[in-house]
This record gives C-alpha cells, structure tokens and sequence, in this order.
C-alpha cells in the first residue's frame, strides 16, 4: 500500500488502510513522517522483509541519523499529543462545511475524501484553475487537479477558525464565478 501521502495521520487513522480494516504485507511511507523533512520507509510483515538482503534494496540517504530522528520524533508526537484524533474531527467538520457549500452550488458534483485529505468535484464546464487563481488572490492555497477538481490538504493542526476562513474565501470565489 502507498501511504505516503495519506499515512500518518491525514485521513484521520495512524494509516489510511486502517479505515478498511485490512493489514497490508507492505506499505510505504514518507511525506508525513518527516513532517517536511525529507525521509521516506518500507515496511513489510517479517516475512516479507526477509526476502530483501542488505544491497538488493538501495536507497540513495538510506538510514540517515538526523532524518531517522526527525521520523522518530514526529511519530512520537502523532501518537502522544491527540494529533490524530484532533485530524478525524476537525477533517469531518471541514467536508461538513464542504458539503454545505455543495448544496448551495449546483455546479459542485462530489465532496469526497477523509480526515484532511479532501476535494471538491466541480462539473466538467467549471474552470477550476481561475478559481484556484481566485482562491489564492485572497491568500488560500489550494490545489487544482484536472481543470475540475480542487483539493484540500491542510496542515494537521489547522483549526476550525481557520477552516471557517478557507470555506468563507471558497464560498466568495464561488459566488463571483456563478455570477460571471
């Protein structure tokens, strides 16, 4: 499984496979785990792992001392300060506010996602990358995908006073596309 994207946190599970309750053989990590800091993992059940002997498994910074303790010490605080638990609510309000925004738009075809990991499906004749263009004009970073998917992924301690103020600038850029 590729958890390192959605691993660690961003869905609102320690792992996004968590959510199907299934344990996969192996799966890889990385963005999350070094919190910015580049590091990326394997992790395979142990009879999977013995399959790799030392060099048939490279890497280029494999096993990098200040890397590992930044891995180290962002697990450490994912798992002792709540950060996941504060991810699966305040990523379940956020598409709440989302999906409120889709009742009101009739151009919004799909709110999808988990935890902090979200998007907004627009119909096909919805330019998305002028309202990316719109949304950051007012100071909000969002990604555009396709022309017609725009996607969130807030930092893992965004609170809800500052999802109020993404959804108000989205609702506004919205608004002024609907009117023309």
């Amino acid at each position: 499984f590729d958890e390192v994207q959605c691993g660690l946190g961003r869905t609102g599970k320690f792992l996004a496979f968590q959510h199907y309750g299934i344990t996969p053989d192996i799966f890889t990590l990385a963005k999350g785990l070094g919190s910015g800091f580049p590091i990326g993992a394997m992790v395979a059940k142990e009879e999977f792992a013995l399959a790799f002997q030392p060099g048939n498994h490279a890497s280029t910074f494999g096993g990098n001392p200040l890397a590992c303790a930044v891995g180290l010490a962002v697990l450490e605080y994912l798992l002792n300060h709540g950060l996941i638990e504060h991810v699966s609510l305040t990523g379940d309000y956020f598409k709440e506010q989302l999906i409120l925004l889709a009742q009101r738009f009739p151009f919004i075809r799909e709110v999808r996602g988990m935890g902090l990991m979200l998007a907004i499906e627009l119909n096909q004749n919805q330019n998305g990358p002028e309202i990316v263009r719109r949304c950051m004009e007012q100071g909000l970073l969002i990604n555009g995908i396709e022309q017609h998917i725009l996607r969130f992924l807030p930092p893992l301690i965004v609170t809800r006073s500052e999802i109020d103020w993404a959804v108000n600038i989205i609702s506004q850029v919205f608004l002024a596309c609907q009117t023309g």
